[in-house]
Formats: structure tokens, sequence, C-alpha cells
């Protein structure tokens, strides 16, 4: 299984999808998506209609829809597969303590939302790469398939105070239930809020309460 190489985090970046954040020290809220998961042609769109916002605004805004559009279910939904789910979930907690603290996840039928804070000397980039080079790798193998399995960028965003760390948690956590695959969080079970996950994350957070 993959462990992130030590590479130092590269700071503001953009790889030509969306801009990222890879600092030192930031707890980071994380999403990454199916390939298939929506058209590129409506993400686009998204874009050329908020191009005047300010840049922040713009890349939450764009989150929000592109959150709310795959909450739908659209595309294959391969992560519906337990065989898929466990090991996109497995992946997340094997790096956990190794190369980040692991605060809270929601595997959803065609996305997955994380929120760790890296080690020092790792980089954000390179765990991430890990994470979906690894699984889509799994994947394919486990489903008999070949071809992308994520779309190819993520987005990702810094948590500034306490208050939007536990509001990040409850966002991730009760995904499920805007969705309305399930009504109450803890009956998710590829999700930090399910009962057997608990005491992890729980240690995690104690150390992050002042953010």
């Amino acid at each position: 299984m993959h462990d992130a190489h030590r590479r130092k985090p590269r700071g503001f970046h953009s790889r030509g999808y969306l801009p990222h954040c890879d600092e030192a020290g930031r707890i980071q809220f994380i999403s990454f998506r199916l390939h298939d998961s929506m058209p590129i042609e409506t993400i686009e769109r998204w874009k050329r209609e908020l191009a005047e916002s300010p840049r922040i605004r713009r890349r939450e805004i764009l989150r929000r829809r592109i959150d709310a559009y795959v909450d739908r279910g659209s595309g294959s939904c391969l992560l519906t597969d337990p065989r898929i789910a466990t090991l996109v979930e497995s992946t997340l907690t094997h790096g956990d303590l190794r190369d980040y603290e692991l605060l809270a996840w929601c595997i959803m039928p065609n996305h997955v939302h994380t929120l760790i804070a890296p080690l020092p000397d790792r980089s954000l980039t390179t765990i991430v790469g890990g994470w979906k080079s690894y699984t889509a790798h799994e994947a394919n193998r486990i489903l008999d398939r070949q071809g992308r399995l994520w779309f190819p960028d993520y987005f990702d965003t810094f948590m500034k105070s306490t208050a939007q760390l536990e509001d990040t948690i409850a966002y991730i956590e009760h995904n499920p239930v805007v969705a309305q695959l399930v009504s109450s969080a803890d009956q998710w079970q590829f999700s930090s809020a399910f009962p057997a996950h608990r005491d992890r994350v729980v240690h995690n957070r104690m150390r992050h309460l002042s953010v």
C-alpha cells in the first residue's frame, strides 16, 4: 500500500484545473470524485459564469455546486460497491499517523470528502496523488476494468478557525444525510461518523481544538 514520500509542501500552486494551498501546518478539507461523476462541460460553464467573482468565493461556490450535482448520484457510482468503498477507506486510514492525522472522512457513491492534518514535510499533493494512484490501480484490478477512475484534480480548503473546523467535520459526516441516503450520519458505514471509527477521529481531533 502507498506511503507518501517526504516532500516539502509546495505552497500555493495550480495543476491547470484548480488552485491549491499546500502549506505545512494547515488542516485541509479535501474533496475528490470519480472521473465520470459529472460532465466537464458543466464545470467549464460554471467557471465562466463565476469568472468575475473573487477567487476565494469563486472556488467555494464552484465546490458547492459540484457537491450538489454529484450528491444526486450521477455517473457510474463505483463507490457503491463495498469492495471499492472499503479499498478507499482503508487507504485513507492506512496513512493516519504515518503521513497525516485523519480527522474526518466520508465515501459517497461517486466522490470522497476527507479532512487531514499533514505531518511535517508531507506534501498534500503527494498524499492525494498517492491515494488516487493506488486506489485507481486496485479498483481497476478488482473490477476488471481499464481507464480513469478519478477526475484528475481535487478541491482543498485549509481551516482558518476552530469554528470552521467543526463546521467542516459536520459537513463531511452529514453528506449522506443531505443526499438522503440515510436518516442519521452514524448509519453510513464508510464515514468517520460510523461508530466503529469514532475512537480514531476523536483522538486526532483533540489535538486540534485551537486551529
